[in-house]
């Protein structure tokens, strides 16, 4: 039988460095390669770790971007109803009563959202409506902020709203412009998210620009107004115990948002923004890396409780065995090119 050649994948991500090691008790047991872009006030790149200029599809980091197009369609989104539609977020009742309240602002209810049904987020909730025999639907589903601020944009638009996830859909349309707008760059590839929305494919480096061009935007424009909803109500972006949501609270100026497949987006109030992109999808390693990408930034230093926060955060990333600790997923991040 013939041997077959070794299958090499012809992605840039495949070339992305070493950032994060998986130790158990001093002996590195695995590896997590990444790309880490981080971009300066005027938006140019002052750290470049991997192959930044691919694109990634940042998917739920993407949100913050879609919000600021929702507003321009003149959706009438206000604090924490605005953090929600940037959200990813647990399924906690609040979260679901504000989805509700997006929806019933402009004469819908939850039978209006297209998003994938899904039991909570929150590992709690989640367990409570097993127990309960509740079924999935899509207001659980942790996009259903997004959802109902879009469909909330498209009544104030006039636009249809039984086909507002088309990519040809007028809203969608106006999410590509704002996201190239934003990230400096056209949009590379367009497919389809977990719920059911368009995921668009930028680069590292464009996510991270356009994080920091909202965190530092005028807070009379429509990206000052998300970045301050987020930072009022960091609970609305995620939820209880969620690290989106103490790093937020705890860094003042800053805003964040993760993704699926491991990604982190972050925008200081100096105008610096973070991107960080796991390459194997996995969750472990995201925030432990972040947290050094932003240390390395100064972040740590920008309010009393900033550095703690990192700590505490990094260390949940621990490495058990016997039931006891007896290591740690530790971000080694090379220097950069």
């Amino acid at each position: 039988m013939a041997a077959h050649p070794p299958q090499t994948s012809d992605s840039p991500l495949a070339s992305a460095p070493v950032v994060a090691e998986v130790v158990r008790n001093g002996f590195v047991e695995s590896v997590h390669h990444g790309v880490v872009a981080l971009t300066g006030p005027d938006g140019s790149p002052e750290l470049a770790l991997g192959p930044v200029d691919a694109p990634i599809l940042p998917r739920s980091s993407l949100k913050p971007l879609q919000a600021v197009a929702m507003l321009r369609a003149g959706a009438v989104l206000e604090g924490e109803l605005l953090a929600l539609a940037c959200a990813s977020h647990s399924g906690e009742e609040r979260h679901l009563e504000g989805a509700r309240r997006i929806l019933a602002s402009v004469g819908l209810d939850e039978s209006a959202l297209r998003n994938t049904p899904e039991l909570p987020f929150d590992e709690d909730e989640r367990r409570r409506w097993v127990r309960e025999g509740s079924p999935a639907t899509s207001l659980a589903q942790n996009c259903s902020g997004k959802h109902s601020g879009m469909l909330a944009a498209c009544v104030a638009a006039g636009w249809d709203t039984g086909s507002y996830l088309d990519p040809e859909h007028p809203l969608q349309r106006l999410v590509v412009e704002v996201v190239e707008e934003l990230t400096g760059e056209p949009v590379a590839v367009s497919t389809v998210d977990g719920c059911g929305a368009p995921a668009l494919g930028v680069s590292s480096t464009g996510l991270a620009r356009a994080f920091g061009r909202i965190a530092a935007a005028d807070a009379s424009t429509e990206e000052g107004r998300v970045a301050e909803a987020i930072r009022r109500h960091p609970e609305f972006l995620g939820g209880t115990g969620r690290d989106v949501t103490e790093l937020i609270a705890a860094v003042p100026g800053l805003i964040a948002k993760d993704g699926a497949e491991s990604v982190y987006a972050v925008g200081l109030a100096d105008g610096r923004g973070l991107s960080v992109k796991i390459t194997d999808g996995g969750e472990r390693a995201r925030v432990v890396v972040a947290t050094a990408a932003l240390r390395r930034a100064g972040a740590h230093e920008l309010g009393p409780e900033a550095a703690d926060v990192m700590d505490a955060l990094d260390a949940r990333a621990v490495v058990r065995g016997h039931g006891e600790r007896v290591g740690a997923v530790r971000a080694v991040l090379p220097e950069a090119r």
